[in-house]
């Protein structure tokens, strides 16, 4: 039956406000994709007054493999790169340039306090597109580092040396190189099957079946599956020349000059190479083409006595959280840092015990201490004794995020729920003497078990406990019921995070900090009454999906534009 009050004239005037209003919402999205993409700005380099009186002060490096707007297993979110930039700002961070760490070096100058030296890997175009725009808001200075050989292919993923001028011109980057093309050699796999030289992208479909059994092109001889070198002596040092031949050349053409600053890859050994004779013919060129070079990774600070050509970064994985990567360069450096807290009022629910928490939309991002621990506890919970506690946990796979019930101060007596390393463990606390009264191995079965530390995670996780029986759901699915426990006290409910030993990774091996992750994180009374809830709820639920959905637009807008 046809709706009489809606005549012609009256769908018309919906047509065109409909047709106004999807005109206001795109006119919207191109300014501000506009805006995300020009620059409007100048660097203004650090002032006098931040000068460090103490000669020994050093200067940090941190150096990021790519920013992408939404971020992936490698590529760092521009969300999440902002906020990391933003705490390094506010906590005095000024970034100085390749000229300033030259003069540190050759002439004893003085630098600020807190010196950040900023770079971004691998040439690639979304990186200085989705970085530029923080750059400027914060007022700092990068070095953009790219591979000699992307320029004659024409990857349309990587910078040109057209776009490298720009962003020079533009005042907020330096140049640098990773060397003339990125290449891997003596390649094993998981199963110890050769898979001898693989290009970049060949290693990078391989990677999840790759072991640590690999070695950059110019890092050592090339080699056969027992390890015995497949080229001479002269084979192995005309190879390696023929790589920096090839870069002093391709710089030269296409940008007129070679950039004065080199990061070596993958030496991290001390030396410019696995391979003594290697290091040898690396190290030549290094110091005849380059002014400075950086050469090892995992550790980011540098001083007056380390060596220009042997100088250190830190690099941010993807997957860590802002805390993580200040808790490392407290640690390197042990000044003070201030850490980031999130939401305030949320924040004021737990008091921290050890380690750094974050309070961010609905979860609880808990940073341990270096090879070390995260402890917090949800105030006001001494008294707690028969409760429900739902979350999903979404650390890592490696690693170990605990909930404790019924606990005193330190956890020592308890009730724990741990996930570790893909095992989920009742433990039961006594005077510090540990009891695991149920373990089950999570692992799918029909999986390689040797996970690599970047692998996310994520497990809902239900637990009731009342009297002395405590039930057990994951993902939904109850694995325990009624299991017996010894401890009918009353006590306090901790959240903890810890370090899970190295684990099994192609790059950042030496990351001792981890991120426990507590989402939607709600504790209630066995009368269904809420005890705590870090739920989103209400305007804030709202404002959050709606975030969400118009970052969802943008996204789409900017790939297919």
């Amino acid at each position: 039956m046809k709706n009489k009050n809606f005549s012609p004239e009256k769908k018309d005037r919906v047509k065109k406000i409909r047709s106004i209003f999807q005109g206001i919402i795109l006119f919207a999205i191109l300014v501000f994709i506009i805006k995300a993409l020009c620059t409007f700005s100048v660097y203004k380099p650090y002032t006098l007054d931040t000068i460090s009186k103490n000669e020994k002060s050093g200067f940090i490096a941190v150096s990021y493999f790519g920013v992408d707007r939404t971020g992936d297993d490698t590529l760092i979110s521009t969300e999440a790169l902002e906020k990391q930039i933003k705490a390094l700002k506010d906590n005095g961070y000024v970034t100085i340039t390749q000229q300033d760490i030259l003069d540190y070096y050759t002439k004893g100058k003085a630098l600020p306090e807190k010196s950040l030296f900023l770079l971004f890997e691998d040439g690639r175009k979304d990186t200085a597109i989705f970085s530029q725009k923080i750059l400027e808001k914060y007022n700092y200075k990068a070095t953009m580092l790219t591979y000699a050989d992307k320029f004659a292919k024409k990857d349309p993923k990587f910078l040109m040396p057209k776009d490298l001028l720009k962003l020079k011109d533009s005042s907020y980057w330096e140049l640098g190189t990773n060397g003339y093309r990125l290449e891997y050699i003596n390649v094993f796999d998981k199963y110890s099957n050769y898979l001898g030289r693989l290009n970049s992208v060949e290693f990078s479909k391989l990677a999840p079946k790759i072991n640590r059994e690999y070695n950059h092109y110019l890092m050592d001889y090339i080699r056969d599956e027992h390890g015995i070198p497949m080229e001479t002596y002269e084979e192995m040092k005309e190879r390696i020349n023929s790589d920096y031949k090839k870069l002093s050349s391709i710089y030269n053409e296409e940008l007129g000059a070679i950039p004065s600053l080199y990061a070596l890859m993958h030496s991290n050994t001390g030396k410019f190479g696995t391979n003594d004779k290697a290091s040898e013919v690396n190290g030549k060129w290094i110091k005849e083409l380059f002014s400075m070079n950086f050469n090892r990774e995992g550790y980011s600070l540098n001083l007056p006595d380390s060596s220009i050509y042997d100088l250190t970064r830190i690099q941010p994985q993807a997957y860590w959280s802002t805390n993580h990567l200040l808790m490392r360069i407290w640690d390197d450096t042990k000044k003070n840092t201030e850490f980031v807290t999130g939401d305030e009022e949320k924040a004021s629910k737990f008091q921290e015990i050890k380690g750094q928490a974050e309070f961010i939309d609905d979860k609880i991002i808990l940073t341990s201490l270096p090879k070390e621990k995260g402890l917090i506890k949800l105030i006001n919970s001494e008294s707690y004794k028969d409760i429900k506690i739902s979350t999903t946990l979404k650390g890592n796979v490696i690693g170990s995020q605990s909930i404790y019930l019924r606990s005193n101060e330190d956890g020592s007596n308890s009730i724990c729920v741990q996930l570790i390393n893909n095992m989920v463990n009742v433990i039961e606390n006594s005077n510090g003497n540990k009891n695991i009264i149920y373990s089950l191995d999570l692992s799918d079965k029909n999986k390689d078990k040797k996970v690599d530390i970047k692998e996310p995670g994520s497990k809902k996780v239900d637990i009731t406990l009342i009297d002395k029986k405590l039930t057990l759901a994951i993902d939904d699915k109850k694995i325990v019921e009624g299991l017996k426990v010894n401890n009918e006290s009353e006590g306090s409910v901790l959240l903890e995070s810890s370090w899970g030993n190295y684990g099994y990774s192609q790059r950042n091996i030496a990351d001792d900090v981890y991120d426990g992750v507590f989402k939607s994180f709600k504790v209630t009374n066995t009368n269904n009454e809420v005890l705590y809830d870090s739920s989103l709820k209400g305007v804030e639920a709202v404002t959050y999906k709606v975030k969400t959905s118009f970052n969802k637009l943008v996204n789409w807008f900017i790939k297919n534009l």
